[in-house]
């Protein structure tokens, strides 16, 4: 496994803990796994969640999180590997994120759950690395051109994420419900090839992230055989004893089996693969009822959406699991034990 140039930054080791939130994926995960030369990535979403006034001041305390988390992040990492910061589209703050993570000192941005069309421009002149998140080489080529004629610039590398991963999903509900007929081999191929001829006429590498049930050095080695040049690993860096999370989130991974692992229709606007557990059958046979709005997504309608999805998701990393939404890969039935990030780390580089 080579070390891979990302803007003006090198990451020792071509492997990236994809964001998780809320709360799961914050400095103490992102930081060890910086400090193992990795990049470990924190969440935006609702980073201040455990702040005693966030109900009154939610955005000032997200925003101050953010910064907080990152700092302490870099100080765990100690000048190892990269931190960086996963920023949804459809969050209704979203430039304010992305400013925060830059006044912060963040390394790196990925951008997904939409298309992060105007990152350039938020992001500005800022010495930051930026990443979309994309499910087909015509989302990566849309957005190369995009950037590229609007802004002048493309993205330092491409994060290209299978039906296989966890959270919400880049795919229609429709075609997950026939996973197997998904060739992410053919996904990722197709990202490869869509971004080399702007590498070509620009004289710039775009490293490409495979993402999405890659679970063992196995995988990597499968998808760097393919061209990738790095991957993004969520669910398994959770049961880890350094994850954010709550114990009981964690044991809920460790216990979960293939036969409840759903997919789940996220207020957000897309599909999202989660544990089934007594919260998503509440659901299903009747809408929660919503007291307040966090105002934390763009397009969510409290009066119509079937739940909160900030209450359900901090519910959840707190350990109030009857309560909340458990997001998930599809190979969680494969995590049986508790490790830590160092001994992953080492798994997934030494096989």
């Amino acid at each position: 496994m080579q070390t891979i140039k990302l803007r003006n930054k090198t990451l020792q080791v071509p492997i990236i803990q994809g964001g998780m939130g809320v709360g799961v994926s914050l400095g103490n995960l992102a930081g060890h796994v910086a400090k193992c030369g990795g990049m470990g990535v924190i969440s935006t979403a609702h980073t201040g969640y455990r702040c005693d006034d966030f109900w009154q001041n939610f955005l000032e305390d997200n925003l101050t999180e953010i910064k907080n988390e990152i700092h302490k992040a870099k100080e765990i990492a100690g000048g190892n590997g990269m931190v960086g910061i996963n920023v949804m589209v459809a969050l209704r703050y979203y430039d304010q994120m992305v400013k925060a993570a830059i006044e912060g000192g963040a390394d790196a941005i990925i951008s997904g759950a939409g298309i992060p069309l105007e990152l350039p421009a938020i992001v500005g002149d800022a010495d930051i690395a930026i990443a979309p998140i994309v499910s087909s080489g015509k989302s990566a080529r849309v957005i190369c051109q995009s950037w590229k004629k609007k802004h002048d610039r493309l993205p330092d590398f491409i994060v290209v994420e299978g039906s296989q991963a966890g959270g919400h999903l880049g795919f229609q509900e429709s075609v997950l419900e026939n996973i197997e007929n998904i060739d992410f081999d053919a996904i990722l191929c197709g990202v490869i090839d869509s971004k080399k001829p702007y590498e070509e006429k620009y004289t710039k590498k775009i490293p490409v992230a495979a993402a999405g049930g890659i679970f063992n050095r196995q995988d990597i080695d499968h998808v760097l055989s393919l061209g990738a040049d790095a991957v993004q690993i969520a669910s398994r860096f959770v049961v880890t004893k350094e994850c954010d999370a709550s114990d009981a989130y964690k044991r809920a991974y460790i216990e979960a089996g293939k036969g409840n692992i759903q997919i789940v229709k996220s207020p957000v606007g897309m599909p999202g693969r989660a544990v089934r557990n007594a919260f998503i059958r509440q659901v299903e046979q009747h809408k929660q009822g919503i007291t307040g709005c966090y105002q934390c997504l763009e397009k969510c309608n409290p009066k119509e959406v079937p739940y909160c999805i900030t209450q359900a998701l901090i519910h959840a990393v707190k350990g109030e699991l009857e309560q909340g939404l458990i997001f998930c890969g599809e190979n969680v039935s494969r995590i049986h034990e508790m490790t830590t990030v160092p001994e992953l780390m080492r798994e997934l580089t030494q096989g």
